[in-house]
């Protein structure tokens, strides 16, 4: 356990020293956000913002996190320390744990300032419960990490990991994104979390689903 948390840490004090893909994706979620609401609620009046504005909401958190899982590994690669941690003598699926869990901070980090201007700029101030709607974030981004993190790992050592990374992960992130969606927009309007119970079962089946897969296959990823 306290190998993963040594990488973690490893990787959340690299990122804080120079904050260069944090503050992109956070920059890029703020556009994300702002420009949609302009669109919306200024041009296309014929719209119920109430019905597009989850999806808006993950659409800046994928996107956001494809930047940062396009650089999960590359700091590693470009440093020639790829090769030093499959020499580690851990567990493969520690170095993997490390990743997710760096990963997901910063998700976090980001969500907690997105979620709130998302909130005032499409009037959902009024939400009944930001538990309900804490939960529905947590298991899509936790889902989300999940599968990038192993396809980051995945496209490490291809020139064009940048363009490949969206393209292999997308398709296998559609039932989760959507789902997600779906969760969000019934909390958003209900506030109760029955409401979306369907879709967060989803949301974690996927998860788990995914977490073994991945804790099977990151050592053979990571030997590619």
């Amino acid at each position: 356990m306290k190998a993963f948390l040594y990488l973690a840490w490893k990787d959340l004090l690299m990122e804080f020293r120079t904050k260069q893909m944090l503050n992109s994706m956070i920059i890029f979620s703020l556009l994300v956000i702002v420009i949609f609401n302009y669109s919306f609620t200024n041009v296309m009046f014929s719209i119920e913002v109430s019905d597009i504005a989850p999806g808006i909401l993950w659409i800046a958190f994928t996107f956001a996190g494809m930047l940062g899982l396009s650089r999960s590994f590359a700091g590693e690669k470009e440093e020639g320390c790829l090769d030093g941690l499959r020499l580690c003598p851990v567990d493969p699926g520690a170095i993997y744990m490390g990743k997710v869990t760096s990963n997901l901070v910063i998700m976090f980090m980001i969500e907690i300032i997105i979620v709130p201007l998302f909130m005032i700029l499409f009037n959902f101030t009024d939400i009944k419960s930001l538990t309900a709607l804490a939960i529905v974030i947590f298991l899509g981004t936790l889902g989300f990490i999940l599968v990038g993190t192993l396809f980051s790992a995945l496209t490490v050592n291809m020139r064009t990991r940048e363009i490949l990374l969206p393209v292999i992960l997308f398709p296998i992130i559609i039932p989760l994104i959507m789902s997600a969606v779906l969760a969000t927009q019934k909390v958003l309007t209900s506030g109760n979390i029955m409401d979306a119970i369907d879709e967060i079962r989803l949301l974690l089946v996927y998860d788990v689903v995914f977490f073994i897969a991945a804790q099977l296959l990151f050592e053979y990823v990571i030997e590619d």
